[in-house]
């Protein structure tokens, strides 16, 4: 018997896993499977045309063969926004909104 491999998935030069023929990185996939706790078959019907069926399953499966590095690199892009998030709280354009009285 002849083994058959399909991938879906292939990585840049970064190393960054993409869906074959997407624009679209397994790990947005990932982290859209796991806020939204949508099936695959969800995720395909919710981005009409984005990818495929298959496609969807190859991210996950790929996701899951290396959840600890996906999970940390998730974890770094949270911390990343809530810094971000946190500096702009206090940006020159909100503290002249705030003297104008448009923001709290």
């Amino acid at each position: 018997m002849t083994p058959v491999t399909t991938s879906h998935i292939w990585l840049d030069e970064r190393g960054v896993a993409w869906i074959d023929d997407t624009n679209i990185k397994v790990i947005e996939v990932a982290k859209e499977w796991y806020a939204s706790g949508a099936s695959p078959e969800e995720i395909v019907y919710q981005h009409p045309g984005c990818y495929s069926l298959g496609q969807v399953h190859a991210a996950l499966a790929y996701y899951f063969d290396h959840e600890e590095e996906f999970n940390a690199e998730i974890k770094r892009h949270s911390e990343e926004y809530e810094r971000l998030r946190a500096a702009s709280l206090d940006s020159p354009v909100r503290r002249r909104l705030r003297a104008l009285g448009n923001l709290p």
